[in-house]
């Protein structure tokens, strides 16, 4: 896919890591297989992804990327091994900023709180009520809200941020539910 991406563009400036899944479970009920699953897309994916795309923005000596994590990282009833994903795309980002700075290549993290996206509005009833309630503002955040921040964090004018975590959450605290 970058190999794809650089091929047809000639470079590869801003790599954006957004993908991601959920498949919950306090832990004495989680399998292992729910476990890998989430694993192998939220982080070995980020990884993945952020490996092969370091690789042309080395050679350009330029880039911008951009990995989506949570405010889940902190740790979250039901949710081990996706809070467990989302914290180790934070270390990830943080070490891939200590690497790849030297290239004028900044590596960022946006945490999201709770969006308006199918992992929040599936949520049963009664624990999207518990949610909202723990939000100043009460209402969940729109998907462009993160996608302005995405995209500042992308552009020129981020050049001097790098190895953050930056969290998009209304003010909602971690282990929220």
């Amino acid at each position: 896919m970058m190999d794809a991406a650089h091929g047809q563009w000639g470079r590869l400036d801003i790599l954006v890591n957004n993908a991601g899944i959920a498949r919950d479970a306090v832990l004495t009920k989680l399998t292992l297989a729910q476990w890998d699953e989430v694993m192998d897309v939220n982080l070995k994916g980020t990884f993945l992804c952020l490996q092969a795309g370091a690789r042309h923005m080395v050679a350009a000596r330029y880039g911008r990327i951009v990995n989506m994590s949570s405010i889940a990282y902190d740790g979250n009833r039901g949710t081990g091994n996706y809070s467990a994903s989302k914290g180790g795309i934070i270390s990830l980002t943080r070490t891939a900023c200590l690497e790849l700075a030297q290239h004028n290549i900044t590596v960022n993290a946006v945490a999201p709180g709770a969006v308006a996206t199918r992992l929040a509005l599936d949520l049963p009833p009664k624990i999207q009520e518990k949610l909202l309630s723990r939000i100043p503002s009460h209402r969940y955040g729109d998907a462009a809200e993160i996608a302005s921040v995405v995209s500042f964090l992308a552009s020129d004018d981020a050049s001097y941020v790098n190895g953050q975590t930056i969290h998009i959450c209304g003010g909602l605290s971690v282990g929220y539910l």
